[in-house]
């Protein structure tokens, strides 16, 4: 097939074939198919709003086509496929044990048991359909389960989010487009494949992680719910034992595949002597605006052939802080994610359709060592204790205020022009008073400066919820270029462990830890 690359095509023009054939130069009756491989918008100013394409085309003479060729946008289709190759002989005598049901856990599961191997799943939480009925009772009720919530349970965090996908890793081994293979093996729909953005929505990805399951159980997994790691047993070195749940386990390989919300495992890490490290992240809030406007401010206008609008943001302050927006969606909810009972944490979630009316993205703030101190379990009680201040404030719901009133330092009284979108109670407060003067400073100079990019960014009757904090891990779970960690046979792996950002990340980090064990150990048991 021929790629074929910076296909412009008006938004209201439907005839793709058409204009693939104008682009090559040939015949439409020339083209015998054809398949969409990225597809982005370009909104810039002073250019007419279109869509931006990038094709696999079958043509006949394809070879005499190439011969002649001189258009550095149409080229030979690359091969792009992933290769799993099991190169270890060495016997596998107990289990290769995955703590986490999350993207990395997962992914990491599916190509093992897809290669001959019975990986076994322990995760805290509870299977997908139970979960969903739990976090719906703590929203609408307010029963917090501590083991089973937004943050924990099959799915990770991820599930209730927005389902984005998108990712700036370069990806010469093609281990994204196998997590994207998957997803759509397991019921996610195409465009994720070419989509500039690609977003699978809430909704979908829980049904998707269900097919997951049970594809990984066909193919000889196991998934254990409501299964706590306890312990960890150790001898010269090396991995011996997993405690869960008070039986002892015999596992050969243990992969650590916990969310950045699992401060219980971290501790017992810690005290295993486990190397890790503190690492930067950052804090915030959630701010929510009308969808219009960020669709009239990123496309000029409304149409209904464009995808919700999004946006990324960046600015350093005065005092050399990075503000940036992060997990933005488009047409979402703000929901409270917390998972303890004495403590309050924002997120945001939006379903695959997007049309709730507002947007809403976290704006955060960089903090590192000089704010938190510089042992490894610094970081996560410098979250704990901003996530405490917040539940004080407002006796467990999540803070509410209008910006004016954030930037005024006083609580707000009403709604303005903005109708809160929230999962969860809420209550008017003065975030002020939850976050460091220093975060709330840098959040009204980078979002002033927001609104010279987005006008109404920085509107009055704004509403922003408190605090976002869970964006990533303040701990990085060191390991060797085997990716174990001090301890032979523990893999740290996905956004937890530190080393990844998100579903596609984790996911590809999951896959990258069965390449290694498939290094050490045969799939023959």
């Amino acid at each position: 097939m021929i790629r074929v690359r910076q296909v412009k095509v008006n938004i209201d023009d439907d005839n793709l074939k058409k204009t693939i054939a104008k682009k090559l130069n040939i015949k439409e009756k020339e083209i015998i198919k054809y398949e969409i491989k990225k597809k982005s918008v370009d909104a810039r100013k002073n250019h007419k709003l279109s869509f931006v394409y990038e094709f696999d085309v079958l043509i006949n003479n394809e070879e005499k086509y190439l011969l002649n060729n001189k258009n550095q946008d149409i080229f030979k289709s690359p091969i792009e496929e992933y290769k799993f190759q099991v190169k270890g002989d060495k016997k596998i005598n107990n289990e290769i044990s995955i703590i986490g049901a999350g993207p990395a856990g997962l992914f990491c599961a599916y190509v093992l048991a897809e290669n001959g191997y019975k990986p076994v799943i322990y995760e805290r939480g509870e299977k997908i359909e139970d979960r969903i009925n739990t976090v719906n009772d703590f929203w609408n009720k307010g029963i917090l389960n501590e083991e089973s919530n937004v943050q924990f349970g099959e799915g990770g965090a991820g599930t209730f989010s927005d389902g984005k996908l998108n990712t700036l890793v370069k990806d010469k081994y093609y281990r994204m487009k196998k997590v994207f293979e998957i997803f759509v093996e397991c019921g996610a729909l195409k465009e994720i494949f070419y989509e500039n953005k690609p977003h699978i929505g809430t909704d979908n990805l829980r049904k998707v992680i269900i097919n997951m399951r049970n594809k990984i159980i066909s193919m000889g997994g196991k998934i254990n719910y409501n299964s706590k790691l306890n312990d960890i047993i150790i001898k010269n070195n090396k991995i011996e034992e997993i405690v869960v749940h008070n039986k002892k386990i015999k596992c050969d390989a243990l992969i650590l595949a916990i969310g950045h919300s699992a401060r219980d495992t971290f501790e017992l890490l810690y005290k295993k002597n486990i190397d890790m490290e503190s690492k930067p992240f950052a804090i915030g809030i959630r701010i929510m605006h009308p969808q219009k406007l960020i669709d009239e401010a990123q496309y000029n206008m409304v149409n209904e052939k464009l995808k919700k609008a999004s946006y990324k943001l960046t600015y350093n302050t005065s005092s050399n802080r990075g503000v940036y927006s992060f997990c933005m969606c488009p047409g979402g909810f703000v929901v409270n994610a917390s998972s303890r009972k004495n403590g309050i944490v924002t997120n945001g979630m939006s379903n695959y359709k997007r049309d709730e009316e507002n947007a809403n993205s976290a704006i955060i703030v960089t903090v590192n060592q000089n704010d938190f101190g510089v042992k490894p379990l610094d970081g996560l009680k410098y979250m704990e204790h901003i996530e405490e201040k917040a539940y004080k404030v407002t006796n467990g719901t999540l803070p509410l205020q209008k910006y004016i009133d954030f930037k005024n330092n006083i609580v707000s009284e009403k709604i303005g022009n903005i109708n809160p979108v929230i999962k969860g109670n809420w209550t008017f407060s003065n975030i002020n008073e939850i976050l460091p003067e220093y975060i709330c400073k840098s959040l009204i100079e980078g979002i002033e400066n927001f609104d010279k990019k987005i006008k109404g960014f920085a509107s009055d009757d704004a509403l922003i919820v408190a605090p976002e904090t869970r964006t990533s891990s303040p701990i990085r779970l060191i390991r060797n270029e085997n990716l174990q960690s001090n301890i032979s046979g523990i893999y740290p792996c996905g956004e937890g462990s530190g080393y990844a950002g998100g579903i596609t990340t984790s996911a590809m980090d999951g896959i990258k830890v069965a390449e290694e064990i498939a290094k050490i150990y045969s799939n023959v048991l």
